[in-house]
């Protein structure tokens, strides 16, 4: 090969090497994928990657099946953790943060009919009306889920939810006793129109994840478990003293060998 081509050649190994991840070794622990939104983003949106479409959504669950995850609710990752039900050999856990009607309208359908398991966090007041908290002018308003949804879900056995708070606040903004709220008050209303245990929180943009005060407001309002939205996988079994759960970000602009190395990589991208 001349020194033209060989020249080119680790350019382009040198390129892809720093756009994928590919050489990074085999990742170990609980991978924790996060959604926001599925389906076709609206016309002129800014946030093109926060949305998965749904046929690109069915394939990447069909890719954990045929891999060989088994995707959990909450519940069932705490009962592992606790030593009260045996660690399926390759588990997993689906999330979507916010609580979007296209979570029920788009992913949902798919997961009833792959029979994977995934789990919600709820922004609480905004559960029947639209996402208040974001600019319009970056997007429309979307739908969220109404009380009506989130309850057909949960009775399918393939849903958990979590909080994501009251108001979906940066919570590292906040005075602590407005964070005591948003993680006590939001865990209590859950809890009372689900009537079960709510035992997971995220933090809105991840904001106070990190920040000793903020967690240990969240962790004081008695959640088994916090999300944050760093990149990565999650030990098995996890311990609040690990830090928040790490998180896959599932990115709309991804392709397939992205999903593919944050799956065995833990990171697709730099």
């Amino acid at each position: 090969m001349n020194p033209t081509a060989l020249g080119v050649c680790a350019a382009t190994a040198a390129g892809v090497s720093a756009r994928w991840n590919w050489w990074r070794p085999a990742a170990r622990g609980l991978p924790v994928l996060m959604y926001h939104k599925v389906g076709t983003p609206p016309r002129g949106s800014k946030l093109g990657a926060l949305w998965v479409e749904t046929e690109e959504f069915e394939w990447q669950m069909r890719y954990l099946l045929r891999r060989g995850f088994t995707p959990m609710l909450f519940g069932e990752l705490a009962a592992c953790d606790e030593g009260r039900a045996p660690w399926p050999e390759k588990p997993a856990l689906v999330t979507f943060d916010d609580g979007y009607a296209n979570n029920c309208e788009e992913a949902f359908p798919v997961l009833s009919a792959l029979g994977v398991k995934a789990n919600v966090f709820l922004v609480v007041e905004t559960v029947g009306s639209h996402n208040a908290w974001h600019d319009p002018a970056t997007e429309p308003w979307l739908r969220m889920l109404d009380w009506g949804q989130v309850e057909r879900m949960r009775d399918s056995g393939l849903v958990d939810f979590g909080s994501h708070t009251m108001r979906h606040r940066n919570l590292a903004s906040l005075p602590l006793e407005d964070v005591r709220w948003e993680a006590r008050e939001s865990k209590k209303r859950l809890e009372e129109r689900l009537g079960r245990e709510v035992a997971a929180f995220a933090y809105p943009y991840g904001a106070g994840a990190y920040d000793a005060g903020v967690r240990a407001a969240v962790r004081a309002a008695g959640y088994r478990y916090d999300f944050g939205i760093r990149q990565g996988f999650s030990p098995r079994p996890w311990s609040p003293e690990d830090g928040p759960l790490q998180r896959l970000y599932i990115r709309g602009d991804d392709n397939r060998f992205d999903f593919h190395l944050n799956l065995t990589r833990g990171k697709a991208r730099f």
